[in-house]
């Protein structure tokens, strides 16, 4: 068994539905719309990247779970409305209802000392704000209309495009980003970031390594808790619409007005949104890395 701080006192069912009803109320809006789009074919070139890159269901995402810190007073008759009481996840003693830690695997504990590591690192190593979103301009360089991931009209001629790219500094840092460079853009970037070196690599002034917090807090779904995860998942909506607003679509028809990086006045203004979204991300980022540490776990011997 798995020794891990236990909870000192468990919530009323008064206090825990009133948690899930409101973290029901801010997540249905979103999950609710993916799904009637997908239901139809539909797609949202800037909202639908939560839903289909990262692995967080839109169902795990609208369910409310306590973190593993927390026990709930139940009753049977919440189970018909509440159905992930009855999950393998949790264990009922005399109406408490708490984590089954028993049912952590190893790969998870493998992961927390990973997203332990990188929040520390992201939290001590100072943040950049010079990429100015290029990475979404680097993804369509030389590329073919037909080739776009998105098929939306771009803000200026392909040859406009490819000469504003060449004419900047390209410096992502981020591997998932990278990698979705074209080839022909890859040698552009002054860094090489790999897989292997997301550790030393990644920093906080980075788009993408703030909307990973979401991927990241998912990962850690159910002990982490949806209140946490939800936090996560609205930074991630404010910085993808942020990343989208910069990169060379035009996204009016969304009701998205661009940033025109292109511009001097475009990129302070890409910058300033980039400083006050990663002073939030370091909040979340700390809290993220408490639970890492209190989430200390020992396997049985």
């Amino acid at each position: 068994m798995n020794n891990i701080a236990s909870p000192t006192f468990p919530f009323s069912i008064e206090t825990w539905t009133a948690r899930a009803a409101t973290h029901s109320a801010l997540i249905a809006p979103m999950t609710d719309a993916f799904l009637k789009r997908r239901s139809v074919g539909k797609s949202h070139p800037v909202h639908d990247f939560l839903f289909t890159y990262y692995n967080c269901s839109p169902g795990k995402l609208s369910q409310w779970v306590p973190s593993y810190q927390e026990q709930l007073i139940i009753t049977p008759e919440l189970k018909n409305k509440y159905f992930w009481l009855d999950s393998d996840y949790f264990q009922e003693k005399e109406n408490i209802l708490s984590s089954n830690l028993n049912r952590i695997q190893n790969n998870t504990l493998d992961l927390l000392h990973f997203i332990k590591e990188l929040c520390q690192n992201l939290l001590e190593r100072p943040p950049r704000f010079g990429c100015f979103g290029l990475h979404e301009w680097a993804m369509v360089y030389k590329l073919s209309p037909e080739a776009l991931r998105h098929q939306l009209p771009l803000r200026m001629p392909s040859d406009q495009l490819a000469a504003f790219v060449e004419s900047q500094n390209l410096c992502c840092s981020h591997y998932d980003a990278y990698r979705f460079f074209t080839k022909e853009a890859r040698p552009l970037n002054i860094l090489d970031p790999l897989l292997e070196t997301r550790l030393q690599m990644e920093q906080a002034g980075c788009i993408h390594a703030n909307m990973d917090l979401y991927k990241w807090s998912s990962k850690l779904w159910p002990w982490i808790g949806s209140d946490f995860l939800a936090k996560c998942f609205f930074l991630a909506l404010d910085c993808r619409e942020l990343d989208m607003r910069a990169s060379p679509y035009d996204l009016k028809e969304y009701g998205y007005l661009p940033i025109p990086i292109e511009t001097e006045e475009g990129r302070k203004d890409y910058q300033k949104s980039q400083q006050s979204l990663t002073e939030k991300s370091q909040i979340l980022r700390r809290e993220l890395l408490h639970f890492c540490q209190s989430f200390s776990v020992k396997e049985k011997e």
